[in-house]
């Protein structure tokens, strides 16, 4: 029997760590529902997140050590509005758009961010689009046209699917932009750095946006509230970026979105377990398709730099 070598042996362990962070990741969207109910508001609940795991971001700062090379004004500037556009705005528009579309939809809507990625990059840093690239492109948007209409098929309006639909969209655009404008800036800090940096200033935006609007006595809720804002903060946003992070190092970016593929079939799965939210076989179909889609651009993906994926 042959011996499994250090380097097989890393590769195995980098698939794990995708596994249990796309895993955890894919049950942020239920968890966030699960708050829904008892009646707290996108932003409250996004300044409980940002709050509960501010803490866990200066670990993962304090872990990744002081960046290597010297950082000038620019490049400051930079990580604050990538921060602001990748986890304040797009955070804020994914929990506002779960308001209003099921969980299974709205992750498969976020897993759209690769195909944003290649559109960007063609308009912005002319990278060419294959005919690979275009097939890509069609899949993944079929698949959401056919999962959007099995839930407007049962029961829900058209008008307030296509609303959250839109927000959620504007997530994954938001997500998409930080990927291709932070690319050489994740390069320079290094993807965990950069993720804990990007994370802080969104907290501080998070917060400065919510004491604007909001009394303190709003942060006043339901104690069971807390308890699923602690594991939506430690076990659905921080634990799974450690984890992703882990395994983008031991199997590369490449292998990363391949193997995350199971992040929104395990939403699926964890909204009808937990939500009682139905899964047809049309909505099967339209997530084969978007995943299909996704795999295709990812078997030989664009070069622009890689961090590890948003929550």
């Amino acid at each position: 029997m042959q011996a499994i070598t250090s380097a097989q042996r890393s590769a195995y362990i980098g698939v794990a760590c995708v596994l249990l962070g796309s895993v955890a990741f894919s049950s942020k969207p239920v968890l966030v529902k699960a708050v829904y109910r008892y009646g707290v508001d996108p932003l409250t609940l996004l300044a409980l997140r940002m709050l509960f795991a501010a803490p866990l971001f200066i670990l993962m700062a304090w872990w990744a050590g002081r960046p290597t090379t010297t950082l000038d004004r620019r490049d400051i500037a930079g990580m604050l509005g990538l921060g602001f556009i990748g986890y304040y705005l797009g955070s804020w528009l994914d929990l506002a758009g779960l308001q209003y579309i099921s969980a299974g939809l709205g992750r498969l809507i976020l897993y759209l961010y690769p195909t944003l990625v290649l559109i960007m990059s063609a308009l912005f840093l002319k990278q060419p689009l294959k005919p690979r690239h275009l097939c890509s492109l069609v899949l993944s948007y079929l698949g959401i046209a056919l999962t959007f209409s099995a839930e407007v098929y049962l029961g829900n309006q058209l008008a307030i699917t296509a609303w959250g639909a839109l927000l959620v969209f504007g997530s994954a655009s938001s997500y998409a932009t930080y990927l291709v404008a932070g690319s050489q800036l994740v390069l320079k800090f290094g993807a965990i750095r950069f993720t804990a940096y990007a994370s802080l200033i969104a907290t501080a935006f998070v917060v400065g946006h919510f004491c604007a609007t909001r009394p303190l006595s709003t942060l006043n809720v339901d104690p069971a509230v807390y308890q699923i804002v602690a594991i939506l903060a430690i076990f659905a946003t921080v634990l799974p970026l450690w984890l992703m992070a882990e395994g983008l190092k031991r199997i590369g970016a490449n292998q990363l979105s391949l193997v995350g593929c199971v992040g929104p079939l395990a939403t699926l799965v964890f909204g009808w377990l937990f939500l009682d939210e139905v899964i047809t076989v049309i909505q099967l179909i339209g997530a084969t398709l978007v995943l299909g889609g996704v795999v295709l651009i990812s078997l030989k993906p664009q070069t622009t730099a890689t961090t590890t994926p948003s929550a």
